[in-house]
This record gives structure tokens, C-alpha cells and sequence, in this order.
């Protein structure tokens, strides 16, 4: 046996981990974006590390052996100990962080999150960047699961005790229209954003309790494509006012006015495991601040005037 089986890594913990949650090597492997192979490998050499079993892949679902069990009250220490480690160290100095999984919310895509990753890889010469951008509940679930260290992302419902949130920006919802054609709401019909996301459920609610009655037509979950629609003079819908950022080459053709029923807005926050990067979160926020007033704020306020105060830093 070389020592590098027989070593007890934290990778092979948390591999381990992933697959007592989720019951099934395929899907651990899924939460930790790597291969089934690889996950089944690490799971081997940490048995062969203990030298016992502790998985019965016989079993369908799969259980955990005695041993197993055992190893997974205690691997949820062991990697709680190591991220507070990690975040202690990091906290002292951004500089010492080797790695940061960070997720954006798809808003920011085309804007900000190239500008931050290349600001923050020039201050963080030594660290490895992954990015994930993605709607906010994955994202959430991405950061619940460890599988991400930070994410910027909408709120969603109240808050939890794992996490903690540095609120960054006040996103208002606008009505899209195609340029000029004010009245669309009257006369075209609605493009919604789908409600298989948070978003759009929040959106369909509270547009149906403002009296808006909702055909679900057209129901997308593309912002080019919806604002392409809009672009063309298919409908008219309603988005965040990030949203209007990923109009590109349709920019020209749409316009944001006020929604014609009452105002509604999302909270952009940083959010982080209080047991993970929870030293180094406003560190991270405040370098966000200034990226988020040049990139957003300023840009969408000079094409809306009608904007300003209510698109803002928080």
C-alpha cells in the first residue's frame, strides 16, 4: 500500500460526505461537479486509509456501514474545523487564500463578473478562481451543500442560521417594452420569465395580485431570448433592471418604464456559510461596492433617469 492511499485526506472526507447525503455515488458526484469515477476511487482509498469498509454499495440505495456511520458524525466536524481554519487564515490577509468558488448570479454575466474576477485575480496573484454563475436558488443550494465558498445572488425568503448576508444593491423590477411603444402593457401580450425559477413565481404572484390576469403564453427562461421577443414587438414582459443589462445588440430596440401596478424590487446580497469564508465577507463586499456603482448603477441611471433611487447601493 503507498502512502498516498493510506493517507486520510480532507477531499476524501468530504467526498465521503457527499455521497452519505445524497445516497448515491452519481449524485455526489453531480454536488461536487466531478466524475463518478473519481468519487468512487476516493471513497476506496478512504476505506482502504481505515482500512474497513464503509460503504454497502450492495444495497440499493446505498447505506452506511457501522464504521460509516461513525465516520460521518465525525467528518462533519472534521470539515466544519478545517473551513474555520481556512477562513481564519484567509480573514488575516485576502493574499493567503489558495482557492475561491465563487457564484454570481446570471444577471451579472455579461457586466460584472468579468470585471470582478479580473480585478480580484490581479490583487489575488496566488489564488485559484472557479466560477459558477447561475440562477439565485441553485447558487444557494451550491453554497448550502459546499460545493461554493461565496455567492452573489438575490434573497430568497428569510434567512437561515448557516448563512450570513452583506446586502450589496436594490434591484427594481421594470416593465420592457419595445421602444417607444409605452402603452404595450395595454396591447401586447406578456413574455413571463419562467416560474420554474424563484423569480418567476415572485413575479407571477405578484403581478395575479395586482389584478393582472396571466395567460402563461409565453413563458421563457432566457433573458436574450425574452428580450430578443420584445426587441421583434412580440410582447412586452417585466424583469429586474439587471436584467435590461443582458439586452446587447437588442438594446437599441428596447425600452424600461415603470410596471403598471405597484413597485416591486430584490435584495442583491454576498452570501457565505457562517462556518466557511465568514471573516472575509466584507472584505469581498467592499471591493464589490465601487465594481457594482461603475458597472450597474451609473450606466442603467443615465439611460433611465426615472431609475435613480430606487437602483442603488445598499
Amino acid at each position: 500500500m503507498s502512502d498516498k492511499v493510506g493517507r486520510l485526506t480532507l477531499w476524501g472526507v468530504e467526498v465521503f460526505l457527499a455521497v452519505a447525503e445524497e445516497g448515491s455515488v452519481s449524485a455526489a458526484a453531480k454536488r461536487l461537479s466531478a466524475s463518478p469515477s473519481a468519487v468512487s476511487q476516493q471513497i476506496s482509498n478512504l476505506e482502504t486509509a481505515l482500512g474497513t469498509e464503509l460503504i454497502n454499495r450492495r444495497e440499493r440505495p446505498m447505506s452506511l456501514t457501522p464504521a460509516g456511520r461513525v465516520l460521518r458524525r465525525r467528518a462533519q466536524s472534521i470539515l466544519l474545523e478545517a473551513a474555520r481554519a481556512r477562513s481564519e487564515i484567509a480573514g488575516l490577509d485576502l493574499s493567503h487564500l489558495g482557492q475561491l468558488r465563487l457564484g454570481m448570479v446570471e444577471d451579472f454575466e455579461a457586466s460584472v463578473t468579468p470585471m470582478m474576477i479580473t480585478q480580484m485575480a490581479g490583487r489575488l496573484t496566488e489564488t485559484r478562481f472557479e466560477l459558477e454563475t447561475g440562477p439565485s436558488h441553485r447558487l444557494l443550494d451550491r453554497l448550502e451543500n459546499r460545493a461554493l465558498d461565496v455567492i452573489v445572488a438575490a434573497e430568497l425568503g428569510e434567512s437561515a442560521e448557516w448563512f450570513e448576508r452583506h446586502p450589496l444593491l436594490q434591484d427594481p423590477f421594470v416593465a420592457v417594452v419595445p421602444k417607444g411603444q409605452h402603452d404595450a402593457p395595454g396591447k401586447l401580450p406578456l413574455i413571463q420569465y419562467t416560474r420554474r425559477h424563484v423569480m418567476g413565481r415572485m413575479l407571477a404572484e405578484h403581478l395575479s395580485s395586482e389584478g393582472m390576469t396571466l395567460t402563461h403564453r409565453f413563458e421563457l427562461d432566457s433573458y436574450r431570448a425574452i428580450l430578443a421577443m420584445v426587441a421583434g414587438g412580440s410582447g412586452w414582459t417585466v424583469l429586474s433592471s439587471l436584467g435590461v443589462l443582458n439586452a446587447g445588440r437588442y438594446a437599441d430596440e428596447i425600452e424600461a418604464i415603470p410596471l403598471p401596478v405597484a413597485p416591486l424590487s430584490r435584495k442583491i446580497s454576498l452570501t457565505v456559510r457562517r462556518d466557511g469564508m465568514s471573516e472575509m465577507a466584507t472584505e469581498i463586499a467592499k471591493q464589490l461596492e465601487p465594481l457594482l456603482q461603475d458597472q450597474v448603477v451609473d450606466p442603467v441611471v443615465a439611460q433611465y433617469p426615472w431609475l435613480g433611487g430606487y437602483l442603488k447601493l445598499l
